[in-house]
């Protein structure tokens, strides 16, 4: 692999801009980010990020460039359309993709990019908003182990997880299937949260409880206790929309390996109705507002 001197960044929205900044502060690199709001630019700007006005302008900087975007429809026109990655022909040999799309698309954009001697990579992330801050996401990734080996030191000044799963789309494949867990559970958590207050018991004395015992679980003791129990959730955290991108990405799977889903479709149906309601903007567990009804 190529050496990799300077470093890009386009996306820097809620994970996006703290991954960034993580970047910034520990790799000891240049850091080169664009995105299409100005404050997160002009907030990295201010610990050392050198801003650019266009992706073409990135790519002509960084040997390397990582991805945070909202979906495979942004990723393939960063990387593809007439004023990206491809179409700059810049520095770039190395696109690392840390958004959360289909397995199928990172493959093909691995196909595609691969014709102009760049190397793709999916690599995304799971954890909150928090862990970005602290540099302790979970990141798998998808990529040859030679590749995964080139990356995995500049990947471990944003996460504290760090998984090679496989060929180019494998991190993909790991990544929604961790988020189908998640999402199901929290539909779990907020069923029994609802049922609990209605049966006169407390919300957080039963978390609380159950995070004791055999019901404990990372999505307990964060989506549950730190925002079904209080009732927040904001609109800058993962929203209902970005929940149902990932559900349906892993409805795709199962279908491509001819799996019949039961919990997800659920689940859903019960986000679509969240988002019908008013709420596709906010953090997703707001989906027990449908279930308390």
């Amino acid at each position: 692999m190529k050496p990799i001197e300077a470093l890009g960044f386009v996306g820097l929205g809620v994970m996006g801009e703290p991954m960034c900044a993580n970047l910034i502060r520990k790799s000891g690199k240049q850091v080169f980010g664009t995105d299409v709001r100005r404050q997160p630019v002009e907030r990295l700007a201010a610990i050392g990020l050198r801003p650019c006005a266009s992706i073409a302008e990135v790519a002509a900087a960084a040997d390397l460039i990582f991805l945070s975007l909202p979906s495979g429809a942004e990723v393939e026109a960063v990387c593809c359309n007439e004023n990206g990655i491809v179409a700059a022909e810049g520095r770039t040999h190395t696109v690392v993709d840390m958004s959360t799309s289909s397995a199928r698309l990172s493959r093909e954009l691995g196909a595609r990019l691969a014709a102009h001697e760049i190397t793709f990579l999916d690599a995304p992330v799971a954890r909150t908003r928090a862990a970005a801050r602290d540099g302790t996401l979970s990141i798998m990734v998808g990529g040859s182990p030679q590749e995964f080996a080139a990356i995995r030191p500049l990947l471990a000044h944003m996460g504290s997880e760090i998984n090679h799963c496989g060929g180019v789309g494998a991190g993909q494949v790991v990544k929604i299937l961790n988020n189908m867990i998640v999402m199901v559970t929290v539909e779990a958590l907020a069923e029994a949260l609802v049922t609990a207050r209605r049966s006169g018991v407390d919300g957080k004395l039963l978390f609380d409880v159950m995070s004791k015992g055999s019901a404990d679980s990372f999505v307990l003791r964060n989506h549950g206790l730190k925002s079904l129990v209080p009732g927040t959730f904001p609109e800058d955290a993962f929203p209902v929309d970005y929940a149902l991108k990932d559900l349906r990405l892993a409805m795709e799977l199962a279908t491509q390996g001819e799996v019949e889903l039961r919990s997800a479709p659920q689940v859903v149906e019960l986000l679509e109705q969240t988002a019908r309601a008013g709420y596709a903007a906010n953090y997703f567990p707001v989906m027990i507002r449908q279930i308390d009804k």
